[in-house]
């Protein structure tokens, strides 16, 4: 109350100055924006990420301020928390890899102390946390705890403590297994509603082994059995998500994921997001696919990765206005309903719903571009990407497709998906530095060192 009279008494005039040049302070104190970034939606996007940082807890960043659908009116689907405003270490580790690309390392450092004061006793990261560092959702995405492996790698943080916990994470991941055996199928893939081998997945495990491996031979550790493990499931990814047999393509192509490890089996699952019928795993597709490129693990024009690429642009992309955009994978129900009803699950009265487009993906096909050497693509992703945003720069979670369900709706604008969504923000950031380097700022070399030199 003191400090709601000592504002009122200063009057709106100075506070809004106070507010206006904290920030301005902030903004010089980083890098201008690169050519070739709109320097409005660059500036929102810096201050976007900045302040999803909670500010009792350094290093928390959540993944939106908003609380879309129903999240924001269901406690049936979120009895405390809007899903967007607990901690991802996915989510988290974007979000400052975009905010270390655009010259806050101090904002990563935190970050990566955060992680590592919320890692769990048996050496996994949770699925998600209040800011306090509380976990809240507990299924085991193994993304999710190769990403501080990666973060750290980024930061060159090689000091005692840091490995050890790094250590302990990848002690879990080997330890993890499946019908007994370990291997990296996972609970939960990046979308978190689905277990299985997934591309994506096994890529970001590879290559946080390889970067642990990396800082653990900097300590002076032996890291033997991680890089054993790392080779182990690069030569095995193919044999568990590549299809030779599917419906979309006479060549071989990655799928979305696998339930039983084998690609060409029509093994069906339910997809979840009030899909009402089974799915053959051959049939789904996403881009998750791209993560063995951008981490490292295979050249661009790899024929797989290339065959992979027609199929899903084929199946799961859109050309609109602001430019060819990505659905997460095929059938994927993660939106509003038909008539743009807010999405919801688990209720009698509403029976399907539509996953729409996605801006992050231009950005992820923006930096493989730039490593298939194709920088003018990747130039033409970045404006994509700005052209998503809604009349205030902010970046949607979600845009429309060419079937919107209102006729002054135009497809390549902000659905009610989350808006602002930190991760869209990032990619941003980082493709705008991806683009003025001509290579991809986050790309691991030790990985492309061990994968594609040797």
């Amino acid at each position: 109350m003191r400090a709601a009279r000592g504002s009122l008494g200063r009057g709106f005039d100075s506070a809004a100055s106070a507010y206006a040049a904290g920030w301005r302070q902030y903004l010089r104190g980083l890098p201008a924006a690169p050519e070739g970034a709109d320097r409005r939606i660059y500036a929102t996007s810096v201050v976007a990420l900045a302040c999803s940082e909670d500010k009792r807890n350094p290093g928390a960043f959540i993944a939106s301020p908003s609380m879309p659908w129903a999240f924001g009116f269901d406690r049936a689907v979120a009895p405390e928390y809007g899903s967007y405003h607990l901690v991802w270490p996915r989510d988290l580790y974007q979000i400052v890899t975009g905010l270390l690309a655009a010259g806050d390392r101090a904002a990563a450092e935190r970050s990566l102390d955060y992680l590592l004061r919320i890692q769990q006793p048996d050496g996994h990261w949770p699925q998600n946390t209040k800011v306090s560092g509380e976990p809240f959702w507990t299924s085991i995405q193994l993304d999710e705890t190769a990403a501080p492996m990666l973060l750290a790698w980024l930061l060159d943080r090689d000091d005692p403590a840091t490995v050890d916990s790094l250590e302990r994470g990848g002690d879990f991941l080997l330890s993890y297994s499946k019908d007994g055996y370990p291997s990296p199928y996972t609970e939960q893939e990046r979308w978190e509603e689905q277990s299985g081998y997934s591309p994506s997945t096994i890529a970001s495990v590879i290559a946080g082994l390889v970067c642990l491996a990396d800082l653990m031979r900097r300590a002076g550790r032996d890291p033997a059995r991680f890089l054993e493990a790392a080779d182990r499931w690069h030569a095995a990814v193919d044999g568990w998500t590549v299809t030779r047999n599917g419906p979309h393509a006479p060549r071989p192509y990655f799928v979305r994921l696998t339930k039983d490890g084998d690609p060409n089996a029509g093994t069906t699952y339910n997809l979840g997001n009030n899909n009402p019928d089974p799915a053959d795993q051959r049939a789904v597709v996403d881009a998750g696919f791209l993560e063995l490129v951008r981490l490292g693990m295979r050249q661009p024009h790899d024929p797989v990765v290339v065959n992979s690429l027609a199929v899903v642009d084929e199946q799961i992309s859109t050309v609109t206005p602001a430019g060819r955009h990505w659905h997460r994978y095929s059938g994927d129900g993660y939106g509003e309903q038909a008539d743009g009803g807010p999405w919801n699950v688990n209720r009698a009265d509403v029976l399907r719903t539509y996953g729409r487009l996605w801006p992050i993906f231009a950005g992820e096909r923006g930096e493989y571009e730039l490593l298939a050497g194709d920088r003018a693509a990747a130039a033409g992703r970045l404006r994509d990407i700005a052209a998503c945003a809604g009349p205030t720069g902010l970046l949607p979670e979600q845009v429309w497709d060419v079937n919107p369900p209102y006729p002054a709706v135009r497809p390549g604008t902000p659905t009610a998906s989350a808006t602002p969504l930190a991760w869209t923000h990032a990619q941003y950031l980082r493709l705008a530095w991806s683009v003025a380097k001509g290579r991809p700022v986050e790309y691991p070399t030790v990985v492309a060192e061990r994968y594609l030199t040797q």
